[in-house]
């Protein structure tokens, strides 16, 4: 299931990628695009084969520049999962609830110029902050999300959607292969993604070390947050992602 490199090129071309956490925290799959690939469609895809609760996962800095407040002061949820009070983009959208308008929300709070007054409060999509040391800090999906857009060279933020069975239980590893199989998406874990920081991490502490022995300049500790940098990630189509799936659109 370790396969972050296809996950980051999925990613890097606008396609979503399913993502599981430990069988002893959560126990659940998520399907992860980046925000800023994040179209009507791709929402629909999550609403109507998700089925779970579309969030998207946004860095403090975000938060704070669109004024959006934890949505209690008091987290007594287990996971302390990092929900803002929920919003919809104020300019063209209806009542919020459509594709379309939740990526239009998506959309407005992505956009640096956004500003407050530019979500209304309640809405239909709920923002969710990622702690700043991303999985190394949290092993969770909102922090997952965050950790693969910035991996992917895009802007750190990510929409995210639970996957649920048939039933209407909650879809765990063997179905959540199957789906992988079925839409043509990689499947990985927050653990892969963990153990891919920590190389690339370690390898960068390497050579930094290195170069100043080499410099005759003290060691340097490598940043908290992931900086690799893969191709420079293609304009999408109007409406179509690159590398769109012609069965489900999300390869």
């Amino acid at each position: 299931m370790n396969n972050i490199p296809a996950a980051l090129q999925r990613i890097q071309h606008g396609g979503m990628v399913l993502v599981v956490d430990d069988e002893h925290r959560e126990n659940e799959g998520d399907l992860i695009v980046a925000s800023e690939f994040a179209d009507e469609q791709a929402i629909a895809f999550m609403a109507i084969h998700g089925r779970g609760l579309v969030c998207m996962a946004i860095e403090q800095d975000t938060a704070s520049r669109l004024e959006l407040p934890q949505m209690v002061e008091d987290n007594s949820e287990g996971m302390k999962t990092a929900f803002t009070v929920s919003v919809d983009a104020k300019a063209g959208t209806t009542t919020g609830i459509s594709p379309a308008d939740r990526a239009r929300t998506v959309q407005t709070i992505l956009n640096p110029r956004s500003r407050p007054d530019d979500l209304l409060r309640p809405g239909h999509l709920f923002p969710l902050v990622a702690r700043s040391g991303g999985v190394m800090e949290r092993p969770g999906h909102t922090e997952a999300a965050v950790d693969l857009a910035r991996l992917a060279g895009l802007k750190a933020s990510g929409v995210i959607c639970e996957v649920m069975d048939d039933d209407g239980s909650m879809a765990r590893l063997p179905r959540l292969k199957e789906l992988a199989r079925e839409w043509d998406i990689p499947l990985i874990s927050i653990e892969d993604l963990i153990r891919h920081r920590q190389e690339i991490e370690s390898s960068r502490a390497g050579d930094t070390r290195t170069k100043g022995q080499c410099e005759g300049e003290p060691n340097q500790r490598p940043d908290h947050g992931p900086q690799e940098r893969i191709n420079e990630p293609p304009k999408a189509q109007p409406g179509i992602p690159p590398g769109q799936s012609t069965l489900h659109g999300f390869r």
